[in-house]
């Protein structure tokens, strides 16, 4: 995270396969509760990613689209979220306005403790393929507990009590326990010898996400990135634009900024060097890219990480 002047920049932390590095509130409790601003967000919109956390979106004013698996959801004020576990998700602006958020990741692990729990109520969840997510409309009345209790979460996380945890992890388990009576959240048990549909469109876009995410400091053609998913120029584009609503360069651009910021945070290398380690052959593109994105330029964006660093 990084300010640029009074207002905080949050970056998504994504790994080569582009899962999520979620920065945990305590190391060791796999427990991530947060208010947030898109506004926070460069170009105000997070970078896509996946976790093996169970993810809840409650919007508490404004409102926002989330982009789940392609699918794209517009959520308004007081509608909530949940995001299976595995899942390629982002969330973004609608027409660049600010929306405010709590955003809690929890891992399936904490919800229940138990191996038989978890068999049982658990994990046929998460193996649920066709419960990518689930929204729930404020105008819903099977939504109030769920909102009631995402505002508990965040409201007992504020105040910050010693063994708060324990609260937010028995408010959690109430939230799935009341969406296990959802139609749909429990699989229908297949008959025998019936196979899981493949999810094939899915597994090549991950696999480009991944490519990019390893390579993007390399000379990379949009021919490198179909070729990486197996596919032509046309189907990579597609795909993109099916999942993530951005071209394969867009999202190969956004990577490419994000690593960027780092080097300009911890390390001593110029300006030019770390375009040109990036990705990018002309450092005026470069620059351009960047404050369109960030609301600064690199420079200014190293000065003010190295004030924050100092003070």
């Amino acid at each position: 995270m990084a300010e640029t002047g009074n207002q905080k920049v949050i970056s998504t932390d994504v790994m080569q396969d582009a899962s999520e590095i979620v920065h945990y509130d305590q190391i060791g409790l796999p427990l991530y509760i947060r208010k947030g601003r898109l506004s926070s967000y460069p170009d105000m919109r997070a970078l896509c990613h996946w976790h093996e956390d169970i993810e809840w979106i409650h919007v508490l004013e404004g409102e926002m689209y989330y982009l789940i698996n392609g699918k794209r959801v517009h959520l308004k004020a007081q509608d909530c979220l949940m995001v299976n576990a595995r899942q390629m998700h982002y969330g973004y602006s609608v027409n660049r306005r600010e929306c405010i958020f709590t955003c809690i990741l929890c891992h399936p692990l904490l919800l229940a403790p138990s191996p038989l729990l978890y068999d049982n109520y658990i994990s046929p969840v998460l193996k649920n393929n066709s419960l990518e997510y689930l929204i729930f409309p404020s105008s819903d009345p099977f939504s109030q507990k769920i909102k009631t209790s995402l505002a508990s979460v965040l409201e007992v996380k504020e105040e910050g009590e010693q063994g708060y945890e324990l609260e937010v992890l028995g408010i959690l388990s109430q939230v799935w326990r009341h969406i296990l009576k959802k139609e749909g959240v429990l699989p229908v048990q297949k008959r025998k010898g019936q196979e899981e549909k493949p999810v094939s469109d899915l597994s090549i876009q991950r696999a480009m996400v991944s490519y990019i995410c390893q390579h993007y400091g390399e000379k990379l053609s949009l021919e490198d990135i179909a070729r990486s998913g197996n596919v032509g120029r046309s189907k990579c584009c597609s795909v993109f634009r099916q999942y993530l609503q951005q071209s394969p360069i867009d999202f190969l651009n956004h990577y490419r900024l994000k690593a960027s910021c780092h080097l300009l945070k911890n390390t001593a290398m110029s300006i030019t060097q770390i375009a040109l380690s990036c990705g990018f052959v002309h450092l005026s593109y470069y620059s351009k890219l960047f404050l369109r994105c960030y609301g600064c330029t690199p420079g200014e964006y190293r000065k003010t990480a190295r004030l924050r660093e100092i003070l």
